[in-house]
């Protein structure tokens, strides 16, 4: 697929490819690669567990059921697989619970209300930082500790991969092109939603 009659490629350039998309029906930690995913504006994945205009997230469903839903998509890059590999932790597409696999876009650096235009026609708005959390250790004990951390100034990383918001429906596939289109300055760093 080419993206080359997506609306708006013009304002970027195509950085990356989707290398997976994935999706489950039920509230499990990981989800199942798949064909190809149709992504709903203002909801999420089709089918996909996570999928609505407020929060489906269990835990936050428990504290406020009525809160937007920021989380309606979560990317995740490979080059995090790389690495975390070499440390023993071998992750497929999907096990971290992604619902697009990545690579060639640093997604963890895009400023807050990025928008990825992925494929022909959909879009996403970048919202923040998916939060790691206990259940990284029971998929991979040990794997939470490389998830997040500490920089030089003391301030929490956190390495999970990005939550998104259907901006555009669409179709993705695997091989897509990605699109990396940044929000007018000033620029605000990702933090957790």
């Amino acid at each position: 697929m080419s993206g080359a009659h997506h609306p708006n490629r013009a304002h970027g350039v195509a950085v990356g490819r989707v290398t997976s998309v994935n999706s489950s029906a039920v509230h499990e930690f990981s989800k199942s690669p798949q064909p190809s995913v149709r992504l709903l504006e203002g909801l999420g994945v089709e089918g996909d567990a996570h999928c609505g205009a407020t929060v489906k997230h269990r835990s936050r469903v428990r504290r406020n059921p009525d809160q937007p839903n920021l989380r309606q998509v979560h990317l995740l890059h490979t080059e995090l697989f790389d690495e975390v590999a070499a440390l023993g932790h071998p992750l497929r597409p999907g096990d971290m619970g992604e619902n697009i696999t990545t690579t060639g876009v640093d997604l963890l650096a895009l400023p807050r209300d990025t928008v990825l235009l992925l494929g022909d026609t959909a879009q996403v708005r970048v919202t923040g930082l998916r939060n790691p959390c206990w259940q990284i250790d029971a998929f991979s004990s040990g794997l939470l500790e490389h998830m997040v951390g500490v920089d030089e100034q003391g301030r929490t990383v956190r390495r999970a991969g990005v939550m998104a918001v259907v901006r555009r429906s669409g179709l993705v596939r695997t091989g897509d092109p990605i699109t990396v289109v940044l929000p007018s300055p000033p620029h605000h760093r990702l933090d957790r939603v």
